[in-house]
């Protein structure tokens, strides 16, 4: 009787530990998908920061605070005009880009021959004005907008929203567009110039200001639509943008500074460190997951990923 109970929880057995492989293969998958979906928007976010860094050679901390500023700007245009997802982000897109480009031109223009600390002072006084103005304008509480595409769908075990697809999928189109945009363009080429040489490209007769105003201009239409395709996944906050720059500071630390290639390999590199570690370990500490990263790294690389000796 013995032997014959044994032989009969033989397949019992073998059957459990299928199904926690399975679960654990679903689990990993499903931590690699949201890695990728956090990393696509971080990737977007650091790309826009990388540019103009290229531009000014000074990190443009206030750059969290114009991606809070374009997931304000879609919310409101969907819920006080009644507009579709879509549309609202496209001018949330343009706002941010005329935004940009009065913030080039008022904030950063006047201090290009200063000393670099003194862009980082006026970079921290513009995201408190900004930060301050929402707060007066649309109140200090959390905000989410309508998912427009809640739809989910299972492929192999993992869990989908159609939002969160669009969110790769669109991430993956605006960095393929930008890259043409860069080296097939006559405009793309210019801001590439002033990014290399700067002195160079005004011997050339380039216009450095209209470069740097484009600029602004395209880095904060990024942000607009990273923190558009993300605010039907995520709240909205007035503070959002705090420690998403200091992440994409991080992003284009780890990839080398100035580097595109970089900065879309850091985003994801980190979206999945980010989502594995909150899986397996504690999703309270997946920010410290970050700047862990960033010392492991410039331990073994101090230039980073793709950077260069000077």
């Amino acid at each position: 009787m013995s032997r014959r109970r044994g032989r009969d929880n033989c397949p019992n057995l073998f059957y459990n530990i299928k199904r926690k492989g399975c679960e654990s293969v679903q689990l990993f998958l499903q931590q690699v998908f949201n890695g990728i979906m956090i990393g696509s928007t971080y990737a977007i976010v650091a790309l826009g920061l990388t540019l103009v860094f290229g531009i000014l050679h000074v990190p443009n901390f206030a750059h969290g605070h114009l991606y809070m500023l374009g997931a304000y700007v879609t919310f409101f245009m969907m819920k006080l005009y009644g507009l579709s997802f879509w549309p609202a982000l496209l001018i949330s897109m343009l706002v941010l880009a005329l935004i940009g480009v009065l913030v080039e031109r008022i904030v950063f223009r006047p201090l290009i021959n200063q000393a670099h600390i003194t862009m980082f002072i006026s970079a921290i006084g513009l995201l408190m004005l900004i930060e301050n103005f929402v707060i007066v304008a649309w109140g200090p509480r959390a905000h989410r907008i309508q998912n427009p595409y809640p739809t989910i769908v299972r492929v192999f075990g993992i869990t989908m929203t159609h939002q969160r697809i669009i969110v790769i999928a669109a991430a993956v189109i605006l960095m393929v567009l930008l890259q043409l945009f860069i080296k097939k363009t006559i405009v793309g080429t210019t801001i590439e110039a002033v990014a290399q040489d700067r002195e160079g490209a005004l011997m050339m007769g380039i216009s450095v200001n209209r470069v740097a105003g484009m600029t602004f201009a395209i880095s904060s239409a990024l942000a607009a639509a990273a923190a558009s395709l993300v605010a039907p996944i995520f709240m909205i906050s007035p503070t959002m943008g705090g420690l998403l720059v200091m992440k994409a500071m991080i992003i284009i630390i780890l990839g080398g500074m100035g580097s595109i290639k970089g900065a879309i390999l850091g985003g994801y590199i980190l979206g999945l460190v980010e989502a594995l570690g909150g899986g397996y370990l504690s999703a309270a500490y997946k920010d410290v997951f970050a700047f862990g990263l960033l010392i492991a790294v410039l331990a073994v690389k101090p230039t980073g990923l793709f950077g260069k000796e000077k």
